[in-house]
């Protein structure tokens, strides 16, 4: 991948993961677990306001919600 990875916040993060599908299915603490009832995915992303999600913590979640990086950009963008 060439191009640098977008930084995001958490709440970036969640209004992309509900335009793929996700709902939020539960929060214990700081972590909100979202899910996915077509495909029967889920990931768990960690709420912390104002900070940026960790490049490999941003990549581990979008494996965990089989999106791709470029389809992540794109979703980003609308």
């Amino acid at each position: 991948m060439s191009e640098k990875f977008p930084r995001v916040t958490c709440d970036e993060l969640i209004r992309v993961l509900k335009k793929a599908g996700f709902v939020e299915k539960r929060q214990k603490g700081s972590h909100l677990t979202i899910w996915r009832e077509a495909d029967k995915r889920r990931a768990t992303v960690p709420v912390h306001p104002g900070r940026e999600v960790p490049v490999g913590t941003l990549r581990g979640i979008l494996r965990d919600a089989d999106i791709s990086a470029e389809n992540f950009r794109s979703l980003l963008n609308k």
